[in-house]
């Protein structure tokens, strides 16, 4: 993962850390469910973010090496993983 690929997701990492912890808090008060529930949507709003991230950091690192190094076992694998991986984010 390229350093500031990997910065900028522990970061967001860090706040989405907080956001739950703040939900946490929230459950224990007896906060009003929709605050709670909205509060949720946006720690998965953010999680999506740093998928996304990730997902792009490895198509332009580990998915483009194979590609290079031209060894089709390689390159089959990496694809292989890829479309499994894209497969369960749409679920």
């Amino acid at each position: 993962m390229k350093n500031e690929t990997k910065q900028a997701c522990l970061k967001r990492l860090g706040r989405i850390e907080g956001q739950v912890r703040g939900v946490a808090r929230m459950v224990e008060e007896d906060r009003y469910c929709i605050d709670v529930m909205t509060q949720i949507s946006a720690i998965r709003a953010a999680l999506k973010r740093v998928e996304e991230e990730v997902l792009k950091d490895h198509v332009a690192h580990c998915v483009e090496d194979a590609i290079v190094s031209g060894k089709k076992d390689e390159q089959r694998r990496k694809l292989a993983e890829l479309l499994d991986v894209l497969g369960r984010l749409q679920n």
